[in-house]
C-alpha cells in the first residue's frame, strides 16, 4: 500500500505539478485530496484564481487516487479532462478531491471537485486515464 509520504513525494517531484505546491491532505482506496495554497501567480486579471490551477489540481488528485489502487509504479496517463467552472476563488486556497469511479483494463474513469475551505464548490471535473499497454491483462 502506498503512503501519504510517497504520494506527497510524487506530487512534489513531478515537474508538471511543482509550481502549484500541492499538499496531500487525505487519501484512501481510490481517493485523494490535495490542498492548493493560494499564490499570487495563480491569479488571472480581475483577481480570481485561473482555471489551469483547478485543472492541474484535479489531474494530480486523480493521478494520486489511481496510485492508491495501482501503486507508485503505475504509468497511467490522462486521456481526457472535462471541467465545469461553478464558482470563483479570490485570493484563497482551495482543495480538490478525486475519486476513481471505474478501474477498467484499459481506461480509468473518475470525478474530482475543487472546493474552498468553507466547502463552497468551485469546479467539477470528469477525468479519464488510459492505462499503459503492458498493465492490461493479456488473453
Amino acid at each position: 500500500m502506498i503512503t501519504r509520504d510517497e504520494l506527497q513525494a510524487l506530487a512534489s517531484g513531478a515537474v508538471f505539478a511543482r509550481d502549484y505546491d500541492f499538499r496531500v491532505s487525505a487519501f484512501g482506496d481510490g481517493e485523494c485530496t490535495v490542498d492548493v495554497p493560494f499564490q499570487p501567480g495563480l491569479e488571472r486579471p480581475g483577481g480570481v484564481v485561473g482555471g489551469p490551477a483547478f485543472m492541474a489540481a484535479a489531474d494530480v488528485a486523480m493521478w494520486l487516487a489511481i496510485l492508491t489502487r495501482l501503486g507508485a509504479g503505475d504509468g497511467s496517463v490522462t486521456a481526457s479532462l472535462n471541467t465545469a467552472f461553478l464558482g470563483a476563488a479570490r485570493k484563497e486556497s482551495f482543495s480538490c478531491t478525486a475519486r476513481v469511479l471505474k478501474l477498467g483494463r484499459r481506461l480509468i474513469h473518475g470525478v474530482a471537485e475543487c472546493v474552498t475551505a468553507d466547502g463552497r464548490l468551485l469546479t467539477h471535473h470528469t477525468v479519464t486515464y488510459m492505462r499503459p499497454e503492458h498493465s492490461a491483462p493479456t488473453r
